[in-house]
């Protein structure tokens, strides 16, 4: 006899709670994924996996164990069970290793029991030929000039359904969707080889349908980018030095990611990912005075914002969604925290940023939606501000960052030179390279909130085992002094 999804992660706390555990919590997790892309005018890649499993996590003696199955229609009463022994045995096991027991922060259990990512448009309700006349159509604006050698655009759709429970009370259910679509376009000239993306270096992604995919109007930037791309080989190098630079918002997306967000989860600072990613120069003596950026800097986290990859009711801890600042006026302020961790730097309650991949994984501390506030510049305005010889740049071609966090370079696709206060001529191969708060100390202006957007980043991995999260992060404009460029070949 079946039963639902709720019912059954609370047979799997049962199971638990029968082996002797102190506390469990079991995610049901049913994930849905489609990719399309269409490659020089044919059809590329196409997949649509699916899953379906149960992943129980109890803490025993002070010590954590995990148990993860699969669930088959007709036997989800033992999958459930299996996981929650699995579990139990996985924390009686590592027990014997334990220096000390691990904390745990309580948590305020929410009213409010049901979230659901708002949606205008269906994504997986629309017709896959529909997909494809978009992904056609934004493919065939990008042929038309013998130097483009490759030209691709893809549409990507998620749906993960989930059901938590725990034996603190926890009875949650939470539906996310999110689409997201890009295009990029390659030519081969002059001895060099150019790319240009849109609507950033690895498309756009954002929580929401089918009605993120039309706004994007690829179709209608296919001949921009294809120009850029042939324009990119014949262009001059960018030079070095010592310059003022304008970063475009795709480009501070990544720099907020690579320097802001991933120094700044504890669970790295306390060193559990030095054997894989590193560890952060961000430190917790530096909490609360250190100076990470200019007076202008403002980093906020956020997992109730609109359209981002990680807005959500409640991480995989059963801990409500939340704001704060990670950098507020230039200090550092704030950790990406666990119930696990939080205890570490003082603190009683998590931030609520553990999240697992699907169903098979336990939860660890990821980036959540983490974003520069706005300022008040007009672009325009910005550029005109700035003194001859300075560079605009934007979208990402390829970077470094160090094991700290610390020292990065990176590479955009494209950059032009500013001259009498307006863009002039082009320049390939920007690069650009600083320390992590020398860079952000140089901030001395950012543009208004017309300038800004959220940038969905699907594919951040960490932990090991690898897990893959999403999340989001916005940005404006904005201008850099005395950045240290890299000239190119």
């Amino acid at each position: 006899m079946s039963m639902d999804n709720m019912e059954l992660a609370k047979l799997a706390l049962s199971a638990a709670e029968a082996a002797g555990v102190d506390y469990a919590d079991a995610r049901i997790v049913r994930l849905n994924v489609e990719e399309l892309s269409v490659k020089n005018g044919a059809s590329g890649d196409a997949s649509s996996p699916e899953e379906w499993g149960i992943g129980v996590r109890v803490r025993r003696g002070g010590c954590f164990g995990f148990g993860a199955r699969p669930l088959i229609s007709g036997s989800e009463r033992e999958a459930a069970a299996e996981a929650a022994q699995a579990a139990s045995d996985c924390a009686g096991a590592l027990k014997g290793a334990m220096r000390e027991a691990t904390g745990w922060a309580d948590v305020e259990m929410d009213d409010v029991c049901e979230f659901s990512t708002p949606v205008e448009i269906d994504p997986f309700a629309v017709p896959v030929s529909e997909r494809l006349e978009l992904l056609q159509a934004a493919n065939a604006s990008m042929d038309g000039h013998e130097s483009v050698v490759s030209r691709q655009a893809h549409c990507s759709l998620r749906r993960e359904e989930q059901w938590q429970a725990s034996s603190e009370g926890a009875s949650l259910h939470q539906v996310l969707v999110r689409t997201g679509a890009g295009m990029d376009v390659t030519a081969s000239a002059n001895g060099q080889t150019q790319k240009r993306s849109h609507p950033s270096a690895w498309g756009n992604y954002k929580s929401g349908g089918w009605e993120h995919a039309l706004a994007m109007e690829l179709p209608n930037h296919g001949g921009r980018i294809r120009d850029q791309a042939v324009a990119l080989c014949h262009a001059d190098a960018c030079p070095g030095g010592e310059r003022t630079v304008v970063i475009g918002g795709s480009q501070l997306a990544l720099q907020i990611h690579e320097s802001v967000g991933h120094p700044n989860e504890l669970d790295r600072v306390h060193g559990h990912e030095v054997d894989l990613a590193g560890s952060s120069f961000a430190t917790t003596e530096k909490l609360g005075g250190f100076r990470y950026g200019s007076d202008l800097v403002n980093l906020v986290a956020d997992s109730t914002i609109p359209t981002g990859l990680d807005t959500r009711g409640w991480d995989d801890e059963c801990v409500p969604s939340g704001r704060w600042h990670v950098v507020k006026d230039g200090i550092f302020s704030g950790y990406h925290t666990s119930r696990e961790w939080a205890h570490t730097i003082g603190e009683g309650a998590s931030r609520g940023t553990a999240r697992a991949e699907g169903w098979r994984n336990p939860p660890i501390i990821r980036i959540t939606n983490l974003s520069l506030e706005p300022g008040s510049w007009d672009l325009d305005s910005l550029i005109a501000d700035c003194e001859d010889g300075s560079i605009y740049m934007d979208y990402v071609k390829m970077w470094s960052i160090d094991q700290r966090r610390l020292n990065f370079q990176f590479t955009c696709e494209i950059a032009w030179e500013i001259q009498g206060g307006k863009l002039g001529r082009m320049l390939r191969n920007p690069t650009y390279q600083g320390r992590t708060p020398d860079f952000w100390g140089s901030c001395d202006a950012i543009c208004g909130p017309e300038h800004w957007d959220l940038w969905g980043v699907s594919n951040c991995g960490k932990g090991n085992p690898m897990q893959t999260a999403e999340m989001s992060h916005g940005a404006a404009p904005s201008r850099f002094r005395g950045l240290n460029l890299v000239g190119a070949d």
